[in-house]
Formats: structure tokens, sequence, C-alpha cells
């Protein structure tokens, strides 16, 4: 499997706009009136309630964005009507760097939510078995990510080199057991638990769903290559707005206001922080 093709992506998402709604302003370093992209999850909501005020006592009027397939966004941001992201990790940001030939860069590291081996109809790992359905995302990076759940448990092999953003299910041996994978949309895995033996569920979905990452049976040790990311296009990595956002997600503020969420308990905290 690769990356699909995205640059003829229709760019149609639902809109929430904070702030006056006007043209946006011609790219600059001292501009004030931003617009922000996201897909389908929580960061949106961490965002809005924890970044946008922090922004609006800067004196920034804030668009966001959220489209209804993460592959919409990334066009967005290469043609322009869009400033930054804040949905993918820079495994993934790469990868699409190279299939739509955009210049995208990651500005800074969010909080970020592990993936999780769930189940509705098992309460244990023990309980897989030879021919058990296996649910896991169907875009290569969060399927290369999923698979390696599996094979730390011991449940599959893969071959080396079988890569990030070009991984694919030919890489995927057997090892204690013969399982079937199943690839789904990443947005559909968690209401189809209930249809496979276990599913591996981006968190952000888990947390947005008002459920706990704590739930799962196994968590990701998460590599830094595939925590979330504020994405902007390299040229804007040193204009005053982006520096401002960046400032942001490493408040102070920031951080008090995702310890007090609770949904929050299991992600993985930006090593910032650590100075605050």
């Amino acid at each position: 499997m690769k990356i699909r093709t995205l640059a003829a992506a229709a760019l149609v998402g639902m809109s929430v706009v904070l702030g006056a709604c006007g043209n946006k302003e011609a790219a600059g370093a001292d501009k004030k009136d931003i617009v922000v992209g996201f897909g389908v999850g929580t960061y949106e909501e961490q965002f809005r309630l924890g970044i946008v005020p922090i922004l609006e006592k800067e004196g920034y009027k804030v668009t966001i964005k959220t489209f209804s397939q993460n592959m919409q966004v990334n066009p967005a941001m290469k043609e322009g009507s869009i400033d930054a992201s804040i949905f993918q990790s820079t495994a993934y940001m790469e990868g699409i760097n190279k299939e739509i030939g955009a210049d995208m860069a990651v500005l800074n590291f969010v909080p970020s939510a592990p993936q999780g081996l769930y189940s509705e109809k098992h309460k244990s790992l023990d309980e897989v078995k030879d021919g058990s359905v296996i649910a896991i995302p169907n875009d290569p990076v969060n399927q290369e990510r999923a698979v390696r759940i599996l094979e730390e448990l011991g449940w599959v092999k893969v071959k080396p080199g079988a890569g990030t953003t070009d991984f694919n299910l030919s890489s995927v041996e057997p090892d204690k057991y013969q399982l079937k994978l199943e690839a789904l949309d990443s947005a559909q895995i968690l209401v189809s638990l209930a249809d496979v033996d276990y599913g591996v569920v981006n968190g952000n979905y888990i947390a947005n769903a008002k459920r706990q990452i704590t739930e799962a049976l196994k968590i990701e040790n998460t590599p830094e290559q595939h925590r979330v990311t504020v994405t902007v296009n390299k040229d804007d990595l040193d204009t005053q707005w982006a520096k401002d956002l960046k400032a942001a997600y490493e408040s102070k503020e920031f951080e008090e206001y995702i310890h007090a969420q609770d949904k929050y308990d299991g992600f993985i905290l930006p090593d910032a922080w650590a100075n605050n």
C-alpha cells in the first residue's frame, strides 16, 4: 500500500470560526489573522479551548477549519488556504511532502495520544487465537505503528526494511498466531470494535469519544516520529505568528489546561513542559 494520492482531494470541510471572519491577510511575519486546519479527532478541541484564548490575548484572530477527512488537510496547506495544521506526525508529514510536492515542516509537538489495542469482545490479550480478526488503520504510517504493537506482543513478525511511509501488509508474517488483519479507515476502527476481536485505535479517537486511553489492553510506546505536531510551511517557520503559536503550546497556561482534563490522561506530553 502507498500513501494515497491527495492532490485531487476535495477541500471541503466544516468550518468553525473564532474571532472575526474576514479575508486572510497576505502572508507575512507580523500578520494577526491565522487559519489553522484539523482532521477528525481531539486536537481541534485542545486548540480551541486551550490555545485560542492565549493567542487572542496576543491580539490574534483565529479561524479553525476542521476537515471531514485527514487527507484533505495537507493540500489545503500547500495551496495556502490554511496557515498551520495540527493532526499529523513527522513521519506522515514527510511522506505527504514527497507525495504532493509540499514543503511542510514541524513547528513543535503537541500533547499526543498513543495508539492502543482495544476490544469489546475480549477482556484479555490471552483470548487471542488463530483466526482472530484484528482491525488496523489502512494508511501506511498508522498501519506500521499498529503492526509494531502486534509485533511487540509476539503475534506477528515484520520483515526487515518494511519502511514507514510505504509500509504495507506484505511485510507482515505470522508469529504465534495466524491472524486476519483487516485494514480500515483509522476513524472507523473504534466504532467497528463490536465486529472484530481486537482493534488498534488512534488515541485521539478514544479521547474524542469521552473514553480513556488507559482502557487499552496494550498501549503503544510512541516513538517521536509518530507524535502529533504543529505543522507549517517551511517558509513560515520564522514568522512572528508561528513563534507565538509555538510559545502558546509550550506555555504554563496550556500545560495547566491539559492537566485539568481527565480525557488527556495517558497522552504523551511535550518535552518543553519539563522547563515550566
